[in-house]
């Protein structure tokens, strides 16, 4: 009985469960047919709307600014020498490494000693000639009056001689009458001659005398010139530079003893491509004299130049490319030759054109417009110049559209947007400071003063902080912070 018992309870648990798995087996086919039976449901996918940052496109005219470096250079630079070999006697107190000078002044003297002797010699020469050449003057003059006293003598002679002659054909006079009055007016000729061989000799006395006062003249003039040569002046108004000698030092002809620079007459020389320069000429392929801004920037202390371009180089050069220009410099205040400097030249003005961030131009040349239902429109652009971070461009349909200012891989045309202008990203920024109301700033005060972790100074300097109208917005947000914490 007991394993009937037992033998009909396991049927029973056998059917129960074949019972229950049956069950199973038939609400799991009927889910699986209910859910085969269903239409496939697609969710409904929403498009991405990207924000992007315009700007709206202006039509102005822009003055191109051009970029370029240089070096700053005198436009007068003189190297001091001397011009004789001797000892320096004598030095002036500026003449010395920066020392300011004037124009004209004396700067050094070589010893004059042996010039000096030789300009007394040369005078005591130059007085004889002068001597000489009154002595002459005189003896001309004697003998132009001996001469013309020996022709009256021979015309006497002569009318004796006539007179004679007329009266031996008279009958009166004898023939030896009239040979000793052509005798005698044969001597008075002969005089004659002789005092015009000495005038001739008088005459080229004077010219010997005039010779020689010139070689006289010209020895003096060389020896002051050589006096003059020992001493070292300034030839115009300027700063000295490259000084190396001292008092007593002996120098040799045509050493150089320093540098003369006018500060105050500086230009600045810089190299621009050829591109560049075809912006800066005329109509009629002539340098326009646009105007320069020299920049030289000494440790976050920027100093300014103005000028404008005066010339520029005959020839390229041998390994360059471009062109040389050189600007004058008018107002250059603590410039100096040599300096380094960013040269600021402003080209012609540009009319109708827009002024665009860089970033907003495509590798394509085009640019981002937004359209209709503010979606992303290509506009082609023809890119005029670069300025720094900016870009100036001329388009048809360009001026008043909202342009896309940065350009990203995500972005194209078709894809809606939205705009942020820039108010709108000024009004989104967080303000600097707040206005508290009186219970926010109450708990702050009270949070300060309960605070344990805070040194005394630092309490004081919190509540002053607290008790102005407008609290720093760091502060407030960091005392929250904590507070929260």
């Amino acid at each position: 009985m007991r394993f009937l018992r037992l033998s009909l309870t396991g049927l029973f648990l056998l059917a129960l469960t074949l019972g229950l798995l049956v069950y199973a087996g038939q609400l799991v086919f009927s889910a699986l047919e209910e859910r085969m039976a269903q239409e496939p449901r697609i969710p409904e996918r929403r498009e991405r709307v990207f924000a992007v940052n315009v700007v709206e496109a202006r039509e102005q005219t822009v003055t191109p600014v051009l970029t370029a470096y240089g070096e700053v250079q005198s436009r007068r630079t003189l190297e001091i020498r001397a011009k004789t070999t001797g000892t320096l006697v004598e030095l002036a107190d500026s003449f010395e490494e920066g020392g300011e000078v004037e124009d004209g002044q004396l700067l050094a003297r070589v010893d004059p000693a042996d010039a000096e002797f030789a300009l007394s010699r040369a005078t005591s020469e130059l007085t004889d000639s002068q001597a000489e050449k009154r002595e002459a003057a005189r003896a001309l003059e004697l003998a132009r009056d001996e001469l013309e006293a020996a022709r009256e003598q021979a015309e006497l002679q002569e009318r004796a001689y006539q007179r004679q002659v007329d009266l031996e054909e008279r009958g009166v006079g004898t023939a030896a009458a009239v040979e000793v009055a052509e005798l005698a007016a044969a001597q008075a000729r002969q005089a004659v001659i002789a005092r015009r061989q000495a005038l001739a000799q008088a005459e080229a006395r004077v010219d010997q005398a005039q010779t020689r006062l010139t070689r006289s003249q010209i020895a003096f003039d060389e020896a002051e010139r050589r006096l003059a040569d020992t001493r070292i002046t300034a030839g115009f108004s300027g700063t000295l530079s490259d000084v190396s000698v001292v008092e007593g030092r002996l120098v040799s002809a045509n050493e150089r003893l320093g540098t003369l620079v006018d500060v105050g007459a500086l230009e600045v020389s810089f190299r621009v491509s050829t591109a560049q320069y075809g912006r800066l000429i005329d109509a009629s392929g002539d340098l326009i004299k646009a105007p320069v801004t020299a920049h030289l920037n000494v440790f976050g202390l920027t100093l300014t130049a103005k000028g404008v371009i005066s010339r520029e180089s005959a020839a390229v050069g041998e390994g360059s490319t471009g062109r040389l220009l050189f600007a004058r410099l008018y107002e250059a205040p603590a410039m100096k030759p040599g300096d380094f400097v960013t040269v600021k030249i402003e080209e012609p003005p540009m009319e109708e054109v827009v002024q665009l961030p860089a970033a907003a131009l495509g590798p394509d040349g085009n640019v981002l417009v937004l359209g209709e239902d503010d979606r992303l429109e290509v506009l082609p652009v023809t890119l005029l110049r670069r300025q720094g971070d900016d870009i100036l461009v001329r388009a048809d349909s360009l001026a008043g559209a909202q342009v896309v200012a940065e350009r990203t891989p995500l972005l194209g045309p078709g894809i809606k947007v939205r705009p942020l202008s820039p108010a709108a990203r000024a009004e989104g920024t967080a303000p600097d400071t707040l206005t508290l109301s009186a219970d926010r700033r109450a708990r702050l005060k009270e949070f300060v003063l309960s605070s344990t972790d805070m040194s005394d100074a630092v309490k004081q300097r919190l509540l002053g902080q607290l008790d102005q109208d407008r609290v720093p917005a760091r502060v407030v947000e960091r005392l929250e912070r904590r507070m929260g914490g």
